[in-house]
């Protein structure tokens, strides 16, 4: 990055007190914990710039402190970071969690009025206008709304990315933010504030895509990018199909601050010149590392974050989280010579519901779409090799050029796209809308095409591995 991440916010100080649970109290059906070991750690924008500061990221935090013991220990606890303090006009906010063997029992918070925040310094505007990218970590405590804040980010945000990650107590993004992060309840709180319920069921993707929608007109932001816990994150432009970012399977050990690897992952890739989609999408895969890793538990360990290019392993069945809905999901394509590429965005598409359908194009279909030297694998060894794979449930052929007849037959609640489609009006969009269906574009596997490994094959183009394809996809080919 050309300058520093500057975090404005609310710092924190999170304490976890863990203890063995081995017996329980004889005057109430209450855990007695022994052996008791107390652990301070940065919370809020402070754990937001400690873990960009891990990432070795030059950092500057912008936050709110008392004058008291908790702040003290917080700046203890923030080396490498440098703190521009605004003064605090009551105690430092501290949030104690009482754990045994990793399960938290009980959370007890203390301190930090909301709105008791005085006016910034100046050095705080030099920071905001040197800065390669911002975060605003709002929870709810002023420091984002401050005399001389607010401004200086509504004029930065033309040039530098802005990241907010937003609370229903907080203030509203300014115009020209980069990406907002709520998550699916504060954006259902903070859509029906401006008077947009929604319609459809409250968790599923069309309402989430709605409400996306709704907040980003009204803060004038160039993206909304709600994140699903276990399902990724929904990442929305404003119209259009939105992009749906699946998150790697894996078994969680703690949540505690997954929002905040979140946001300032998506704050360091868009500092680095990352497109909002890419940034969005790295924000993902390093929460999901972050909760399997021992949540903040990371800051305690030796030693650096995981590059970020390296990819987690999928889960067992018994490690998958579970799913209770009765989701069908659709997607289509050709599928002509199925590579790593297809069979990723086919199990990204299985997450999202309980059963997944896909639309197959006939030879004929092929052939009008990709020319007379094509398929070259027949329809019926496509559909067999499809239904060889686990995470696809049936396979359903169809003859014309666009799958709108065979989607009305099916009903999806989700229609999903592979490669580069995000924003782009679909031919399926009005279908979809006669049974309040959702279309969602999934990622595709960068480098990872039918053309490619055609082209490989015959000897035709530049010279390849098969495994390693030029850096062009061909979406669902």
């Amino acid at each position: 990055m050309r300058g520093p991440l500057v975090v404005v916010g609310d710092a924190l100080l999170d304490v976890d007190v863990e203890g063995h649970a081995g017996r329980l109290c004889p005057d109430a059906p209450v855990p007695v914990l022994d052996d008791l070991v107390e652990r301070a750690r940065p919370g809020g924008a402070a754990l937001a710039a400690a873990l960009a500061r891990r990432d070795g990221a030059e950092v500057v935090l912008v936050t709110a402190l008392g004058d008291d013991e908790a702040a003290q220990r917080l700046r203890s606890l923030l080396e490498g970071v440098e703190v521009l303090a605004l003064t605090a006009r009551g105690a430092t906010p501290v949030k104690r969690r009482i754990r045994a063997e990793g399960q938290s029992l009980v959370r007890l918070d203390s301190g930090g009025a909301p709105g008791g925040v005085g006016a910034a310094p100046p050095r705080v505007e030099d920071a905001l206008r040197r800065a390669g990218a911002v975060l605003v970590s709002d929870y709810g405590r002023g420091t984002a709304d401050a005399d001389g804040i607010r401004a200086v980010l509504g004029d930065v945000a033309g040039d530098v990315p802005v990241v907010w990650d937003p609370h229903p107590r907080g203030g509203e993004p300014v115009p020209g933010t980069r990406v907002v992060t709520p998550n699916e309840e504060e954006a259902t709180v903070l859509a029906a504030r401006r008077g947009f319920e929604g319609r459809g069921p409250r968790h599923s993707l069309v309402s989430t895509r709605r409400r996306a929608e709704a907040l980003g007109r009204a803060w004038q932001a160039r993206s909304v990018a709600v994140t699903l816990g276990a399902r990724g994150a929904l990442l929305t432009y404003g119209a259009g199909t939105p992009v749906l970012v699946p998150a790697p399977e894996v078994r969680c050990v703690d949540a505690c601050g997954a929002g905040d690897r979140l946001a300032t992952s998506v704050a360091l890739a868009l500092g680095s010149g990352c497109v909002i989609a890419e940034a969005v999408g790295e924000g993902v895969r390093r929460a999901a590392r972050y909760v399997a890793e021992g949540g903040p538990a990371v800051l305690d360990a030796p030693g650096g974050t995981s590059p970020a290019w390296q990819t987690l392993q999928p889960a067992g069945p018994d490690e998958a989280q579970s799913s209770s809905s009765t989701t069908v999901v659709a997607t289509g394509g050709c599928f002509d010579l199925l590579h790593a590429g297809h069979v990723e965005t086919l199990r990204a598409a299985r997450a999202l519901g309980d059963r997944l359908v896909v639309c197959l194009n006939s030879d004929a279909s092929v052939r009008r779409l990709k020319g007379a030297g094509r398929p070259i694998v027949p329809e019926a060894d496509r559909a067999r090799v499809l239904l060889a794979l686990e995470c696809v449930d049936e396979v359903v052929l169809f003859d014309e050029d666009t799958p709108v007849e065979v989607l009305r037959r099916i009903r999806p609640a989700i229609w999903t796209k592979g490669g580069d489609y995000a924003g782009a009006e679909l031919p399926e969009l009005a279908v979809l809308e006669e049974w309040d269906g959702q279309a969602v574009v999934l990622p595709y596997v960068e480098g990872r095409s039918t053309t490619a490994l055609v082209e490989a094959a015959t000897g035709q183009g530049a010279r390849t591995s098969v495994g390693a394809p030029p850096a062009v996809s061909d979406g669902e080919e």
